[in-house]
């Protein structure tokens, strides 16, 4: 008994003191359960962590000995009495809100409530420092107050913030950061007791000053990036502010309007610098110009265009030139799109949901398929609206398209027309379609097109300064300054376009050195044709001697047959892979005439290293060495000929030299040319001839040499000049200094017309199921038009009424295209798509109310027409627009005797054709 006494009473005596020493320190470390709800609830704000502190600041550790017994006393009170009837008493509510277990475990019966309440508290105090939410202190604890705690815990910011993580050493405070991984916990089991010091240690951590400290400079930073947010967001507003005011002020492209008085080019227009040029904006101009009459005005509202491109995206005016021209390239290359209009109405009915019977019943009636896709495409609604139409993109597409072959190309290309298509926005639908039909008939011709260039350059010149450039020359000059500058252009442009008629050349060279340069860097070079110089008719042989007084002319067979321009390359020697012959349309015929092409090496001396010839094919017999009609010539194939097969010889006749081993000789007198001619070629019968010439001085001369010519089956005389000034070759025009004399110019009108069939009247008796009468009409450039002139029934044989029947058979359409000028009471039973070409001869031409030919020009409201007229042949190398212009019927309607004798004669003033 006294061995149990003694072991017993120690153990109490040892209980008891580690008691109170654990009391103490919990006294110390732990705050009133009141102030604990107080931190719990505060730390939601930093304010709040700073004034806890500052009412209740914890006692410093080196004072712990000095209040050891109140501790203990206090604890004793909190906790209560330890055992009772050998069971542990549970803790109050606030013991266990502190708490983070609960005392289920048979184990923690046998120890003191209060080292088991430390314990917790100290584990507790851990976890609020280190922990994501405040909730994760007591997860089992069924108190309200802990729900409350819960509910209440700050952000996990605020806790890294505020609440530096315990440390044994004095380190830096390491902020929790959260993660995204779950939080696990460990079990009770598992939690090991933390060592006195390092309670300590997160004791002295929690000072107030040190907490004051990064809670100002935690908000000082906060402030700094709030900051910085707001100058960012500051920027970027201004800087939407500013898109929204640009956009503002930009034109909108519906409104886009070059016919605009006193039109600026940046201001008015619909786009920025280095952006494409919209597709709309040239459709707006092409809208604006087909509804205006005066050619001045028109030239007017396409020159504002082109300098808005000019000055904004230069890059674009090249395809702007060749959109507004209806060309995809130069003439010489012969680039087209070979579209037919069904194809167009197929692609049109396939993206707008109709048939092609209904595409082309609309077409029908309005005549116009270019309005049909416009109205058809304006009631079409897509969900996901395509990317704006660019000049840019629509420019390649139409090139893209022009150059697709093969068996699958019709397919190809109508899939591109359609994407196209449902891209077009307002009357971008009506002129994609007229372009890819390949006729806008706005009224624009080439040559107003070249003034308007000279316009534009004229009035804002380029190359600009990018700094400053000159948008308005006309504001620092006076108007009859400016208007003879931009003659001064518009002579350069011109003359240029005419020795180099290719807008790959001279589009580049204008912006880069301006209009001043063009004569220097574009200059005649083989393998580019020029526009051909043409002769004025002339039906008596006196008016060539009032023409050339006092000047030396010449007389040349005129040959019935095809012009022919003959080029050949080279810099050392003769280049003959590259030759070319090109037609006086600058179409590329060189396949249609290989036996030409090898006859070459020995038209040319060893003297010759290149060389531009201009020449007249004719069909020749090589048995009976005389010269063949031009029906016979025309039998010949187009294209792609085999010289085995060839049936119809050639003769080439050539009257002239334009171009001489790397120098140009137009501007030399005929004299000089034809003496370098005779030079440097040699001529051989049958295959190279020079042409019959013969200088004559006197009247008698004249005809007699046209005698020997109408003997010799050519049609009658080209009279020339020279020497002189007026000697020179004058390319792409129709010149007075040369003059054409046939035998049928002496007898009535002049000249022949080359007229366009529109339609035809039904024949009866003989002819009946045959055509037995043609409306025919000539073709006015400026209004883009084929206007009616006659009717026709004279001339033809059976056979050519059988051939003409069945082969104007394939052209027949259903109703008058909207360029076809006529008057009702003349309209014929069958029309006709313009496209056969027939050479006719008429006694006179006078006024007449029912045809619309020239109207305007003679008579305000009538018309000019032939007086029995009678075919002679088919012209096979014109194209309908190619075909006699009314200003040419105004001027033969004029230069008759009758007419000319009761009225004053018209200057003579030649003209780029």
């Amino acid at each position: 008994m006294n061995s149990i006494l003694k072991l017993v009473v120690p153990c109490r005596v040892v209980r008891h003191i580690q008691q109170n020493i654990l009391g103490s320190f919990s006294k110390i470390l732990q705050p009133t359960p009141t102030r604990v709800l107080c931190v719990s609830a505060r730390t939601m704000a930093q304010r709040s962590i700073t004034s806890f502190f500052k009412v209740s600041p914890p006692k410093p550790v080196d004072k712990e000995t000095k209040v050891e017994d109140e501790d203990i006393k206090v604890d004793d009170d909190k906790v209560g009495s330890p055992v009772k009837n050998g069971k542990t008493k549970p803790a109050t509510k606030r013991a266990r809100l502190e708490s983070s277990e609960s005392d289920t475990s048979p184990k923690k019966k046998t120890k003191s409530p209060s080292v088991s309440s430390d314990k917790k508290k100290k584990i507790k105090r851990q976890r609020i420092e280190s922990s994501d939410s405040e909730a994760d202190i007591a997860p089992n604890s069924e108190s309200p107050i802990s729900e409350e705690k819960a509910a209440a815990s700050p952000s996990p910011e605020h806790m890294s913030a505020a609440s530096p993580s315990p440390s044994p050493e004095k380190k830096p405070v390491i902020k929790v950061e959260k993660t995204k991984s779950p939080k696990t916990y460990a079990s009770p089991k598992s939690k090991q007791k933390k060592p006195l010091t390092e309670l300590n240690s997160i004791k002295k951590s929690l000072s107030p000053k040190k907490i004051k400290k990064e809670v100002v400079e935690d908000s000082k930073k906060e402030n700094k990036k709030q900051d910085k947010v707001v100058k960012s967001a500051n920027k970027s507003f201004e800087k939407a502010k500013d898109v929204k005011s640009e956009a503002k002020d930009l034109v909108p492209e519906v409104e886009y309007n070059p016919a605009k008085a006193k039109y600026h080019p940046i201001e008015d227009a619909c786009w920025r610098t280095g952006q494409e040029v919209p597709y709309l904006a040239l459709a707006r101009t092409l809208e604006l110009i087909e509804g205006t009459s005066a050619r001045l005005k028109m030239i007017e509202i396409l020159a504002n265009y082109l300098r808005s491109v000019i000055v904004l995206t230069p890059e674009d005016l090249l395809p702007s030139v060749y959109m507004c021209l209806n060309q995809l390239a130069p003439s010489y290359e012969s680039l087209e799109l070979g579209i037919a209009e069904t194809y167009l109405m197929k692609a049109i009915g396939q993206c707008t949901g109709r048939t092609l019977a209904q595409v082309r019943s609309a077409a029908q009636k309005c005549g116009d398929l270019g309005q049909v896709a416009e109205q058809a495409r304006a009631t079409q609604r897509t969900m996901f609206a395509p990317p704006p139409l660019t000049m840019r993109k629509v420019f390649a597409a139409l090139k893209e398209i022009a150059n697709m072959t093969g068996t699958a190309s019709v397919n190809k290309k109508i899939n591109k027309i359609q994407s196209l298509y449902v891209a077009c926005r307002h009357s971008e639908a009506r002129y994609l379609i007229r372009s890819l039909e390949g006729k806008l008939r706005i009224g624009l011709a080439e040559q107003s097109v070249l003034a308007a260039l000279a316009l534009a350059t004229a009035a804002t010149p380029p190359p600009h300064d990018a700094a400053a450039p000159l948008l308005d020359a006309s504001k620092t000059m006076s108007p009859e300054n400016f208007k003879a500058r931009v003659d001064e252009h518009s002579l350069i442009i011109k003359t240029t376009y005419c020795e180099c008629p290719s807008y790959d050349r001279i589009i580049p060279v204008l912006l880069t050195h301006g209009v001043a340069a063009l004569p220097q860097h574009c200059r005649l070079t083989p393998g580019v044709p020029l526009k051909p110089m043409l002769a004025h008719p002339t039906k008596q042989v006196t008016h060539v001697f009032d023409r050339f007084e006092k000047e030396q002319f010449t007389c040349e067979w005129k040959y019935d047959g095809e012009r022919a321009q003959i080029h050949v390359p080279g810099t050392d020697k003769p280049d003959f892979e590259h030759a070319a012959i090109f037609s006086r349309n600058q179409e590329n015929n060189t396949s249609k005439y290989p036996d030409v092409l090898r006859r070459l090496p020995a038209l040319l001396k060893d003297s010759v290293t290149s060389c531009v010839l201009d020449c007249e094919a004719v069909a020749y017999d090589t048995t009976t060495k005389q010269i063949l009609p031009f029906q016979i010539l025309s039998t010949r194939k187009r294209k792609d000929a085999n010289e085995a097969d060839i049936k119809v010889q050639v003769c080439v006749f050539i009257f002239d030299l334009l171009y001489l081993n790397g120098h140009a000789l137009v501007r030399r007198p005929l004299l000089e040319r034809r003496a370098a001619l005779r030079d440097h070629l040699n001529e051989k019968e049958g295959e190279w001839q020079f042409a019959t010439s013969k200088d004559c001085s006197t009247v008698e001369e004249v005809e007699q040499f046209m005698e020997e010519a109408m003997r010799g089956s050519c049609e009658g005389l080209m009279v020339k000049a020279l020497s002189g000034d007026h000697a020179r070759y004058d390319i792409a025009r129709r010149s007075h200094n040369w003059l054409k004399l046939k035998k049928d110019y002496l007898e009535g009108v002049g000249d022949t017309l080359d007229v366009v069939v529109l339609g035809a009247y039904l024949g009866r008796g003989k002819r009946a199921g045959l055509y037995g009468g043609f409306l025919l009409a000539c073709y006015d450039p400026t209004a883009e038009e084929f206007q009616t002139l006659c009717k026709i029934g004279t001339g033809f044989s059976d056979e050519s009424l059988q051939t003409f029947t069945d082969t104007l058979k394939q052209h027949v359409i259903d109703a008058p295209r909207n360029y076809y000028r006529y008057d009702a009471s003349h309209a014929p039973d069958v029309w006709f798509s313009a496209r056969c070409v027939w050479e006719v001869r008429c006694a006179d031409l006078s006024l007449s109310p029912a045809h619309r030919a020239a109207i305007g020009l003679v008579h305000s409201d009538k018309g000019i027409s032939l007086r029995f007229p009678r075919f002679v042949r088919e012209r096979t190398d014109k194209a309908p627009e190619q075909a006699t212009s009314a200003q040419q019927i105004a001027d033969l309607y004029l230069a008759q005797d009758t007419v000319k004798n009761s009225a004053a004669a018209a200057p003579n003033v030649d003209d780029f054709y």
